[in-house]
């Protein structure tokens, strides 16, 4: 049974077909090729609201199709089809609840992934997965085949609310593992820091907050730093030790820093990947510190959500997840030593490398 937390304890929440053990082999098969019913139904929430509609206090359907501006009876069937999943539970009234994991498609909620969940099931990936097999026997993405150009040249010309929804969810993500970061690495021997592709910003912000006398650099695509932390823009309490630089780090690095940190984007096609740390090396020089920090495929708390993000990566842009195996391959092909391997937290591991002499 789904924990809820609910205002009034006389209601005991339903989370129908949880009940009776687990299910047999030919039920489960059927309910998982159903998964993107799943997938759309969780999009379908986070796009109405309905978990920032529904507060503490349980609602009848009706109250929050008002509340949403849809029709009641589609409502609670998408409602009970989200409560088998543990998404919202069903009071014995009929009126829906909170569950932990409804709470996380909320935008105020600390921890939300409502933004992960509206990228993982944008349009486009609704014409990718189906391709899946070709991707397999081929090795390569789909989305050029689709589309006629390259996953991010085609999400910022042709699907920019694709690209605004990839950029909120990558700022989510690392608002919620910037402070981890921070507060693993220890750079109070280091003059300054660069956070290549590095999003808006947010974790060379809190590593620029604990040490007073670092300076920053932040790189990425031009249209993702102009939204850039606001800490960091002109004005901001961190812009005097700041520096940003519109650019693509596959391209070119033309920031020097006495330590890079490269987080979570060595995920691309094999190409990719190698211009992006050669540029890295050729930027630093010998003795600069090189921390790529990744999720990794075989160390993982969430095996089903990580190989599934690595099936959407072969998808779009022909790269994959790592393993610890496969980023050290990596890491030491294209030149670099390996210093230190370490968990960051229970979802990021850091390769902490130098450039050799």
């Amino acid at each position: 049974m789904t924990t809820a937390r609910i205002a009034s304890t006389d209601r005991t929440p339903r989370t129908p077909g949880t009940d009776g053990g687990a299910p047999p082999p030919s039920m489960r098969l059927r309910e998982l090729v159903f998964g993107a019913a799943c997938a759309a139904a969780l999009r379908a929430a986070a796009r109405l609201g309905v978990a920032d509609a529904l507060g503490d206090t349980p609602l009848a359907a009706e109250d929050l199709a008002a509340a949403v501006k849809t029709e009641p009876k589609p409502l609670r069937r998408l409602l009970r089809a989200l409560t088998c999943y543990g998404i919202f539970a069903e009071q014995q009234d009929g009126t829906f609840a909170h569950t932990d994991m409804s709470r996380l498609l909320r935008e105020d909620d600390p921890d939300s992934l409502r933004a992960i969940a509206l990228w993982c099931t944008e349009p486009w990936t609704w014409d990718a997965w189906p391709r899946l097999d070709e991707a397999v026997r081929s090795g390569r993405n789909v989305v050029e085949d689709l589309y006629g150009k390259e996953f991010f040249v085609y999400l910022n010309e042709d699907a920019p609310e694709s690209a605004d929804v990839f950029n909120r969810a990558m700022t989510t993500s690392s608002v919620q593992s910037a402070r981890d970061v921070a507060q693993f690495l220890d750079l109070s021997g280091s003059a300054s820091v660069a956070d290549i592709g590095g999003g808006q910003g947010h974790v060379v912000a809190s590593l620029l907050e604990k040490h007073p006398s670092l300076r920053g650099t932040l790189l990425d695509l031009p249209r993702v730093v102009e939204n850039a932390d606001p800490r960091l823009r002109p004005g901001g309490a961190l812009a005097d030790r700041m520096r940003v630089v519109p650019g693509d780090c596959r391209v070119a690095i033309p920031v020097q820093a006495d330590v890079y940190i490269i987080k979570n984007i060595l995920e691309w096609d094999d190409d990719s990947t190698t211009r992006t740390l050669r540029n890295v090396i050729e930027a630093g020089g010998p003795g600069a510190r090189v921390v790529v920090i990744e999720n990794l495929v075989d160390d993982s708390p969430s095996m089903r959500f990580s190989t599934a993000m690595d099936l959407l990566l072969l998808l779009n842009v022909g790269g994959a997840k790592h393993t610890t195996e496969s980023m050290v391959g990596r890491l030491t092909g294209a030149g670099l030593v390996i210093d230190d391997v370490r968990p960051v937290n229970p979802y990021l591991h850091a390769f902490d490398c130098t450039v050799p002499g």
